[in-house]
């Protein structure tokens, strides 16, 4: 009898729910790996109590919007009998919560792409919210910044929204940059008091957006209906001051559909020439890393359901890999493998296009003195908010 007890598995003695209870106090995916490697019941007991699953909303609650997971094979299906949804969902949801927690990955970097729209924009498109994108203050010896729309209201809020380069990103900080119109009477600095941040996705499918073209498509591709919120940061405090001030989020959030809006609340700089209140931001960054191609995100139809696709098979791929097509790939990795590879070309050109222009300091007999009092013939006139 006691040479039984021996051998016996533990699981066995406490039963499924007492041993679920205890698994379910690892908090970090690498225990909980371990511990399905110990023997099947363990294993049976891991997979089917769905614990990676609820670790995984434990570490970052944006994964309860995602509405389905599913595993994308290289390979074209097999005809053999499926696999058990507990397995798969095992592995992505491991496999997820392993990304998000790793020691070994990259530290964060920028991550935004493009810009999607402004919620007002004063002169568009001189002050377009595309010149938040470069670092610089005078591009083309001309103030670079975005404007908002005049307001009498102090409390009057805004909003930039931007598209992320990856549809599923780690995002820990945002920083922004406040413009200080040093062309105008004692350099105002037109900062907002508070700023706030959200994170998701557009309703409709990637590439049905309305991109940035004139002033009414920008108000409109900005409307708050028209995108799932998955997190929304607490408000943080701007300092009137004309520096890139960093806003770390409480927890590293998981930002699943790559999108993000800045939301602006509250002015406290008034226009002289118009006695009206503005914002206006310089530039902005979020600070982050992405997850793909391991994991990409689909939009299912227009309520804005999220479907999260696990391509085990990119884990060791390098970029150069991803450049080379096979034929006997299947369908669906060929689709978001080519969606990567765009969204990875669009990044290297946009990025390509920011880099800074070196002009020689005496050109055609003009030299550096020739600006020094009025930039470019543009007097101070010429750069009302």
């Amino acid at each position: 009898m006691a040479e039984e007890c021996c051998s016996a598995d533990l699981l066995e003695w406490i039963g499924p729910d007492v041993s679920a209870c205890v698994f379910s106090r690892l908090d970090h995916p690498a225990d909980l790996v371990r511990a399905a490697a110990v023997s099947r019941t363990w294993r049976r007991c891991v997979v089917e109590s769905g614990l990676s699953k609820s670790l995984c909303l434990r570490l970052c609650p944006e994964v309860a919007t995602v509405a389905a997971a599913a595993e994308v094979s290289r390979s074209p299906p097999s005809t053999a009998a499926p696999e058990s949804g507990y397995e798969r969902d095992y592995r992505i949801y491991s496999n997820l919560a392993g990304a998000y927690v790793s020691d070994s990955a990259e530290p964060s970097a920028e991550c935004i792409l493009d810009c999607i729209g402004a919620s007002s924009t004063d002169d568009f498109p001189a002050e377009t919210m595309e010149n938040t994108l470069d670092e610089e203050e005078i591009i083309n010896f001309r103030p670079s910044y975005w404007s908002s729309g005049g307001a009498d209201d102090p409390e009057a809020p805004e909003s930039l929204t931007y598209r992320l380069n990856s549809d599923i990103c780690i995002v820990d900080e945002i920083r922004v940059r406040p413009y200080q119109a040093f062309f105008q009477d004692g350099d105002p600095i037109y900062s907002s008091k508070m700023v706030r941040f959200q994170m998701g996705h557009y309703k409709l499918p990637r590439g049905s957006e309305t991109f940035v073209m004139d002033d009414y498509e920008n108000k409109m591709v900005n409307a708050d209906e028209k995108y799932t919120w998955t997190y929304t940061s607490p408000a943080f405090p701007m300092l009137q001051k004309n520096e890139l001030q960093s806003f770390k989020l409480p927890r590293p959030v998981l930002c699943i559909g790559g999108v993000v809006m800045i939301e602006l609340l509250g002015r406290v700089q008034k226009q002289e020439a118009d006695d009206m209140y503005y914002i206006c931001v310089c530039h902005a960054e979020v600070m982050g890393r992405s997850l793909s191609p391991l994991f990409m995100v689909e939009i299912s139809d227009p309520e804005g359901y999220s479907i999260l696709k696990y391509l085990p098979g990119a884990k060791d791929l390098s970029i150069d890999d991803f450049l080379q097509d096979d034929t006997k790939d299947s369908p669906e990795w060929h689709y978001l493998v080519d969606r990567y590879r765009q969204m990875n070309h669009r990044a290297v050109v946009v990025s390509a296009l920011l880099e800074p222009v070196h002009y020689m300091h005496d050109i055609g007999g003009i030299s550096d003195d020739d600006h020094e009092d009025d930039v470019g013939g543009i007097s101070d006139d010429d750069y009302l908010v």
